[in-house]
């Protein structure tokens, strides 16, 4: 999966017209005619919306479950109004607030016979980690590690803490799952 930048842009002026209308009109947008076919592909996405460099929202699809356009108006939308963490955006907040949007790959397993090679699989600022376990799941975005100078060890520990979990969760049960995947990060 290869985004290219004037893809990301385009993305990006969808993402924002999608909360600019949710918030003024309470209006979904439409699937732009003019959407290149190959942001139709099923992929994951993530919407980041940051006011005065602190997070204001983020919403996000972590499989690929419907066409990358799609995704990103609804994960926008929610990002701009349905994260439980912040109250619904407000019109005088749109000139504020930065997006960012991740484009995520499939998930992939990570498979070990120990818990110990957890952290040799990792590369942090590449990877993003999802942690599972019965109807637990957590998930932080491959940037969330170098934004916040994590080893490789806490930031499978913060994944954990995501799920509803013991930070260590990662190391004692064998019952969990931990799945990465990349992103390529476009920001306004």
């Amino acid at each position: 999966m290869t985004i290219s930048e004037n893809d990301g842009k385009y993305l990006l002026k969808i993402a924002r017209k999608a909360i600019e209308d949710m918030i003024n009109k309470n209006v979904k947008i439409d699937i732009p005619q003019d959407c290149p076919e190959h942001l139709k592909e099923d992929l994951g996405v993530f919407c980041t919306i940051n006011e005065n460099s602190e997070l204001r929202g983020c919403i996000g699809y972590p499989e690929p479950i419907k066409p990358l356009i799609s995704a990103l108006i609804d994960v926008a939308i929610s990002a701009a109004t349905a994260d439980p963490r912040f109250p619904v955006l407000k019109n005088e907040e749109l000139e504020k607030i930065n997006l960012e949007i991740t484009v995520l790959t499939k998930p992939e397993l990570i498979d070990v016979l120990e818990s110990s090679e957890y952290p040799e699989k990792i590369n942090l600022g590449e990877d993003g980690l999802i942690i599972k376990k019965g109807f637990n799941s957590g998930l932080l975005l491959p940037q969330v590690a170098t934004e916040f100078n994590m080893g490789k060890e806490e930031f499978l520990s913060h994944t954990c803490l995501k799920a509803g979990l013991y930070p260590d969760t990662w190391k004692k049960d064998s019952n969990i799952e931990i799945f990465k995947f990349q992103g390529e990060i476009f920001k306004e």
